[in-house]
Order: C-alpha cells, then structure tokens, then sequence
C-alpha cells in the first residue's frame, strides 16, 4: 500500500504538474477505487506546502481502472489563496481519464469545534471474529477485500460476503485498521484513511436488501465519492467506520459513513453513490 501511495514525481515540471504510480494487483483485475483517490490526493498534495492539508475532496470515478497497469496523475493548480487552496486531479490509463477529482486545502485554523458523537453499544473489535480464515476459495468479491490487502477488518454485525446472516437493515459498522504500524507522517495516514474510506462503504445499501456479494449476477460499480476530513488520527490503530443508506433508486444506491477514532473523536464523513444492478430471474 505504502509503495502505491508513493508517486513518481520525475514528470513534474513547473508549469504542468504530472505524476505516475503503480497499481495493486487485484484478483478480479479492475483498479481498486480506494487506491486511485488516494494516489489522487498524493498527487495533488505534492504542489503544496505540507502545513497546507486536504480537508475535502469530491472525485468521479468514469472508467474502470485497469490494474495491471500504471497510472498516471495530471494535478491542476485552480486556486492558492491565503488560507485555502484548490486542486483538480485527472487519473489517466492509456490516454484517457479514468478517475476525476477536485480536492480542497487548508492551513490548520481556529474555530468552533463540535461533531457527532460516536454511537454506543458496538462491540470491541477484539470480541468480534476474524472471517479472513474462512475466506479461501471464496466469491471474487470477498477476495477484492482480502487478497494482498493490508487492511484488517471486523464487521458489526457480521459481514455479507457470502451470508447475510442478519436482518435486513440499511446500516453497519466496521472496525479498520492497517495490518503493521505506519511512519508517524500525518500525511501518510490522511491518505491511508481515503485509501480505506471505499473498503464496505457500499455494503448498507446491498444489506438493506437482504443481499450479498456472492449473489448470482449482481453488478457493483462506484459512481462518485466525497470526502471530508476533521480531525488527524492514526489509521494504523482502530477506526470505527459507521456506515448507512439513506436511499436506492433507479439502479443507484447511496451511502454515507462517519469514520471514528477508537476514542471517539470524528476524523472524517465519507459519501458515497454507486450503481447496483441485480438480474430480475436472481
């Protein structure tokens, strides 16, 4: 994951901002999404000053990505103003765009502070099972999360990778966190959190319905993403990502998610709208 993040900026002249990053290797070969906004937000903080940091981002996923391929990454410098900047980001596979971004900067201010509190009643990540055991062999959808990834996660109440074992409900919560420590770079770990802010985010609006991944015939594809960040917080310790959809319609469905530090202190809201298509005879 750290090596993804890492961008070429061999490319990068003063008067067009151009960068290249690897891709991860996935089983079902489509770029992982999470990977390419976050490599985006890599790309767009490098035109900055460290002490200038992201504090929103709104992206459009347009093509499939292909992951045994590179990517290229085309930074925009629109604004720099006293306080904000403003970045726009085209992620680009065999000449065309494949992920569209515009992202904001601020430096570290005063003001108000207030937030959501964290929902209680969750159990502990360490009371909840590990289902990565149990993985081996199963849908390519399951393996999209597990296989190669440096993410562990624990899912409230349990996950629906291949069971949907529980009531039907448009919401859930899931525990997060990398597999080892990470450097202590804030900007290591803001990126990290968007890289894991598309892990389950989909998944409320499938369980609201009673589905699971491994259900015959069913199409997932991420339409667009927001991203807010509040607060720092380190992603290589546990966060709790409360998740839930709102509304599905029309062949979309979207999810909104608050992203907790184990102390309860909000770190950042994701949101997210995909396309979900199930075959009628299903």
């Amino acid at each position: 994951m750290l090596d993804v993040l890492d961008l070429d900026d061999s490319g990068a002249r003063t008067s067009e901002d151009i960068f290249t990053g690897a891709s991860q290797a996935m089983p079902m070969g489509r770029v992982y999404g999470g990977q390419v906004l976050a490599q985006s937000l890599v790309a767009a903080s490098r035109t900055l000053p460290p002490e200038r940091i992201p504090h929103s981002m709104h992206g459009y996923f347009l093509r499939p990505g292909d992951a045994s391929q590179g990517i290229t990454f085309s930074v925009d410098r629109i604004h720099d103003g006293r306080s904000f900047s403003t970045r726009r980001t085209q992620a680009f596979q065999q000449g065309v765009p494949i992920f569209s971004m515009i992202s904001s900067f601020q430096d570290e201010d005063q003001g108000f502070d207030h937030q959501t509190p964290m929902p209680e009643g969750i159990p502990a990540p360490e009371s909840l099972p590990d289902f990565e055991a149990s993985l081996e062999g199963a849908h390519p959808m399951t393996k999209r999360i597990f296989t190669d990834r440096p993410v562990e996660l624990r899912h409230a109440p349990s996950p629906i990778y291949l069971t949907a074992d529980d009531a039907a409900q448009p919401h859930q919560a899931v525990w997060m966190r990398t597999r080892r420590a990470l450097p202590d770079d804030p900007a290591v770990h803001r990126a990290t959190l968007a890289y894991l802010s598309d892990l389950t985010i989909q998944e409320p609006i499938l369980r609201a319905h009673g589905l699971t991944w491994a259900r015959p015939g069913l199409k997932v594809a991420s339409l667009d993403h927001a991203m807010w960040w509040h607060r720092f917080g380190r992603v290589d310790e546990w966060i709790l990502y409360v998740q839930e959809s709102p509304s599905a319609r029309g062949g979309r469905g979207l999810a909104t998610g608050r992203i907790y530090s184990r102390e309860g202190l909000l770190l950042a809201t994701v949101a997210q709208e995909i396309m979900v298509r199930v075959p009628q005879d299903a």
